[in-house]
């Protein structure tokens, strides 16, 4: 076979083109500019594929491209002519449909359309999540042998032991800011020993469980994401799936129900490193004795406010959990996906949280507590 050429021939208003020889980039040289001049002007061009040698994907390009990106060639029988010509038309066709200019407004309602189906699509997931975590909850309650307590136990030291210090010095700044605050807007009132009070209501009952939950969210629930996805990228989750071990019951309940023993623990230190941070703050700055803040903390504040806070705990641990391990599983096979759920696991489990707190506070006004 010769080098990449061409015959040319005019049938009625159609123009026939019969390429030759090998039409590969090593052979082609010139051949995209002769045959663009050739072609230019008609409308309609047809290929003749009976002297065509070989043929490779730049070749099949400048085809396609001369041809109007028809790809009905006669003589495209072979069959690397075949998969070369749905191979390369789908790749033009593409191309060519990011190059037409659409219209901003319609992209906007096309965006937005499709963000509202991605998120009832990720909803309806998450549903089903559930259900599966609340049957796998059941039958692990059911069948207490099903637990695997190294499993347990070692995500309890991670996800909570692990984290006492960052939490406990986190509050404890988090209660000298609001002892700051307050003692700055009370005594210009002349009732800077209301202090005690604000320090107290606001971590025992709000502060202090949410503080620790974000914190747990960024470090655990990133954490889960990133541990369960990696086993996915690994196929490690298959292998367990072929030797008839259920993935909620390694993966998921354990760190489940780690959350859940552990998040009253972080939240109980929250709130005695934010109450230390306020009382500092108070003792420095208007001179409020520690014993006195102590006592005035005890009969001022109600344990009510206790006990509001840590029962928030269970339900900020499940979700925070919950959704590390949810977005692990829908890890797929490449780096990026692992990096995109990792983030999504955090990102949810601070909306969560944060809806979760603002639901909660309204049940409790409502319970007029």
């Amino acid at each position: 076979m010769t080098g990449a050429d061409f015959d040319m021939e005019q049938q009625g208003e159609c123009l026939m083109l019969r390429p030759t020889g090998n039409w590969t980039v090593l052979e082609m040289g010139d051949l995209a500019d002769r045959l663009g001049h050739a072609v230019k002007g008609h409308t309609q061009c047809r290929v003749d594929l009976a002297k065509l040698g070989r043929i490779d994907t730049a070749g099949m390009l400048i085809l396609l491209r001369a041809s109007g990106g028809h790809r009905d060639f006669k003589g495209a029988d072979r069959d690397d002519v075949r998969s070369l010509v749905a191979l390369v038309g789908d790749a033009l066709e593409e191309e060519e449909g990011k190059l037409v200019p659409s219209n901003p407004l319609r992209n906007f309602f096309e965006r937005f359309g499709r963000q509202v189906v991605t998120l009832a699509s990720d909803g309806f997931a998450m549903q089903v999540f559930s259900g599966q975590l609340l049957t796998a909850a059941a039958r692990t309650l059911v069948h207490p042998r099903r637990l695997r307590p190294t499993a347990l136990v070692a995500v309890m030291q991670d996800a909570g032991i692990n984290a006492l210090p960052i939490v406990f010095i986190m509050t404890f700044f988090i209660g000298a800011v609001i002892a700051l605050v307050g003692t700055n807007l009370l005594t210009s009132l002349g009732v800077e020993v209301f202090t005690v009070q604000l320090v107290g209501v606001a971590i025992l009952r709000e502060f202090g469980v949410v503080i620790t939950a974000i914190l747990l969210a960024g470090r655990s629930a990133s954490a889960f994401a990133a541990q369960i996805g990696s086993m996915r990228m690994n196929q490690e989750i298959d292998a367990m799936q072929v030797m008839s071990i259920d993935r909620f019951d390694a993966l998921v309940i354990p760190r489940v129900l780690a959350a859940i023993l552990m998040m009253p623990l972080l939240t109980f230190f929250a709130d005695i490193g934010g109450i230390l941070g306020g009382m500092l703050v108070s003792w420095i700055t208007i001179d409020i004795n520690p014993i006195f803040f102590v006592q005035r903390t005890l009969e001022t504040v109600s344990v009510t406010h206790f006990w509001i806070g840590m029962s928030k705990a269970p339900f900020l641990a499940i979700v925070i959990a919950a959704s590390g391990c949810r977005q692990g599983l829908l890890v797929e096979g490449d780096v990026q996906s692992l990096g995109r759920r990792v983030t999504s696991a955090v990102v949810q489990s601070i909306f969560m949280i944060i809806m979760f707190d603002a639901v909660f506070a309204v049940i409790f006004m409502v319970l007029d507590l």
